[in-house]
């Protein structure tokens, strides 16, 4: 009986210990994942809890994606230089998380490859926004978007509140004419029964 408890326990272990990410190296507190050719797309989604350095260095990762470190109480260092990294919308996160770092000597040679007017610039130095200044045709454009679906929304609700005004209206009518035909015939008697006698 233990040992059946105790097999099913280490069935288990799987999910409480993660494996190393495909296709970097792993030891208890490091993970190598330089030079692999990585971009945002095959980026590891998680990394072990147990992580406290990793190395990202001289792949092609253009921006990190958002919440990737958040998790990862014991995490020191990141390695993240050699990267072309494009210094959009995207590329907020990153900035946020290295503006927390206490060592930010670390991040010296993490800059900026495009757009043009920020290439060069490390990316922990970078203020909102000279970021934010290259995303706004992006929020131009989604800012209009809502703006036009709100109005087409609104345009449909009224027209099916008048909708269910007219059909209330003409109901109000008909259940009138029913009633006053129903008087009209309580008055006048029942014509089958009177007939029939």
């Amino acid at each position: 009986m233990n040992s059946g408890i105790l097999l099913s326990l280490l069935g288990f272990l799987p999910l409480v210990t993660p494996i190393c990410p495909v296709p970097c190296r792993c030891t208890t507190s490091i993970t190598d994942c330089s030079l692999k050719n990585l971009t945002v797309e095959n980026l590891p989604t998680a990394f072990r809890p147990s992580t406290e350095i990793i190395h990202l260095a001289s792949n092609r990762l253009t921006s990190i994606p958002n919440g990737l470190f958040d998790n990862l109480r014991s995490l020191q260092a990141v390695y993240l230089q050699g990267n072309p990294w494009e210094c959009t919308c995207d590329i907020l996160y990153l900035r946020s998380w290295l503006q927390w770092q206490q060592n930010r000597s670390l991040y010296r040679d993490v800059r900026c490859s495009s757009p043009e007017h920020l290439q060069g610039r490390i990316i922990a130095y970078l203020t909102e926004d000279e970021i934010v200044s290259t995303c706004q045709h992006w929020y131009c454009s989604l800012a209009l978007l809502s703006q036009l679906s709100l109005f087409i929304l609104l345009i449909l609700q009224s027209i099916l509140v008048i909708l269910i005004i007219v059909y209330l209206r003409k109901f109000r009518r008909m259940t009138a004419e029913v009633k006053s035909t129903t008087r009209e015939l309580g008055q006048q008697g029942d014509p089958w029964v009177s007939s029939s006698i």
